[in-house]
């Protein structure tokens, strides 16, 4: 189960955000029902690139084995 403050990897998509699938993600808020949460996407940098609510089928947790990638974020 997913918990707040944990990395989570995006499963697909969010164009609206220029977010893609394998970005990485802070799970900021779980909601009481369990099927969503709110995820704060970082830059490098440590800007706020995206606050999204997402449905848990949108994202998944990270793998031990997995390592981040560096991208340029999409202009909006």
């Amino acid at each position: 189960m997913i918990k707040e403050h944990e990395r989570v990897v995006l499963t697909r998509d969010v164009p609206a955000e220029g977010l893609q699938a394998g970005d990485v993600g802070t799970v900021v808020h779980v909601y009481g029902d369990g099927l969503g949460c709110e995820v704060e996407f970082l830059t490098l940098e440590g800007r706020t690139a995206a606050v999204v609510t997402l449905d848990l089928n949108q994202v998944r947790q990270v793998s031990p084995r997995e390592i981040t990638h560096a991208r340029e974020l999409a202009a909006r």
